[in-house]
């Protein structure tokens, strides 16, 4: 009979190379002893080796597991067989299961008790040929489907990839034109006297206005689902960023007679985007006059927390429902209307989510029905250190 060749290993209990005994195909070479067997495997054939070793490990011995192996010239497959010996485990693979066998008795072959406890494994194990082909059958449909499952999850980035160029593109056409027209419906608001005509002039501002902030929160969407979410980070003066934003919502609030109330801690300057915290801020502040009831008051504060600090931001309004504080934070949930019908493009927080969360922090919300909502962000004053 022609010499059996192939990869014969010498492994310790648990799967980790001892030993290279036989390698004339070079399939091992740049394996270290104490690497455990399974890296050898191609990265589809992980589960698979996996259970190789179980099987030898619970049976005392395993039989013609076809295995891929990552090579320097790419995937190669080989029949194993294996099992115990004392307290290793000998690994013998082929190019095929009859030669895999021959190979690994030869390699048992250094005493007539382990050779007899071979045989006696393999008797076992034809015994045993229905549970092992069901389980071979198994493991297979298994590998299929993760294949499959690999497919799919490659043409979901592809059209995912897809949608957010065409909702950029989208969005990009419609934002001049829109703004064009918010800007001259301003224009006849304050040209235009009182009466019937001021109204449709007014109609015509607040849903530009809103489709407007619609596109420009599609964009934001569309840039950071690229993994567009660029942060320029400068010394940041909180006080100061808060005060100008509160200023900024001031005007809104004022039209609902909403207070807005500071709770302000001395706090050291944050190494963070301040033109993102404004956004973040602007959004928080803009929801709480949004969903405030006339007359009401919005608290706005800023604390420091260790190495971080703490922004929060209360309404007292209606709050919000259990259920939907589960996917608060995920895009396109439909939005609500605020206490005085003011629209929202169900956008917002989960744009504000991903830039907390880029600036290294976390951002929570604290709400029961009836009893307002109140939104806190917690961002270090240092930028992650994996942060350029």
């Amino acid at each position: 009979m022609t010499e059996p060749s192939g990869l014969a290993l010498l492994c310790d209990a648990n799967g980790n190379l001892l030993e290279v005994l036989r390698d004339p195909l070079g399939l091992a070479a740049n394996i270290q002893p104490g690497t455990p067997f399974t890296r050898l495997a191609a990265r589809g054939s992980l589960g698979k080796a996996l259970s190789f070793l179980n099987e030898i490990k619970s049976r005392g011995a395993a039989f013609d597991w076809e295995i891929n192996l990552q090579t320097g010239d790419g995937i190669r497959t080989l029949h194993f067989s294996g099992g115990r010996s004392g307290d290793h485990i000998l690994i013998a693979g082929a190019e095929n299961g009859k030669f895999s066998l021959a190979l690994y008795e030869e390699m048992m072959r250094i005493s007539n008790e382990q050779t007899n406890a071979l045989r006696g494994a393999y008797q076992k194990a034809a015994r045993d040929d229905a549970l092992y082909d069901e389980i071979s059958r198994l493991n297979n449909e298994l590998v299929a489907m993760q294949r499959e499952l690999a497919k799919q999850k490659a043409e979901l980035e592809r059209l995912n990839a897809e949608k957010n160029r065409y909702l950029g593109m989208a969005a990009h056409d419609l934002r001049n034109p829109l703004h064009a027209i918010l800007m001259s419906s301003e224009f006849l608001l304050d040209e235009c006297p009182p009466g019937e005509g001021r109204e449709f002039i007014q109609t015509i501002h607040d849903t530009s206005r809103f489709m407007a902030a619609l596109v420009d929160d599609l964009l934001n969407v569309a840039r950071i689902e690229a993994g567009e979410l660029h942060l320029d980070y400068s010394a940041v003066d909180l006080r100061l960023l808060l005060e100008h934003n509160a200023a900024i919502n001031r005007p809104l609030a004022a039209r609902k007679q909403i207070e807005l109330v500071y709770h302000i801690s001395e706090t050291p300057p944050a190494l963070a985007d301040a033109a993102k915290l404004e956004q973040v801020l602007n959004n928080l502040i803009g929801n709480a006059v949004k969903f405030s009831p006339p007359g009401g008051r919005v608290e706005i504060g800023l604390t420091a927390q260790g190495n971080a600090f703490c922004l929060s931001v209360r309404d007292h309004g209606p709050g919000i429902p259990p259920e939907r504080l589960k996917t608060l934070f995920q895009p396109f949930q439909r939005g609500e209307t605020g206490s005085a019908g003011e629209k929202s493009t169900g956008l917002g927080l989960s744009i504000v989510k991903r830039i907390v969360e880029g600036h290294g922090g976390r951002i929570w919300v604290e709400s029961q029905p009836g009893a307002g909502a109140a939104f806190f962000v917690e961002i270090p004053f240092q930028p992650p250190a994996s942060t350029p």
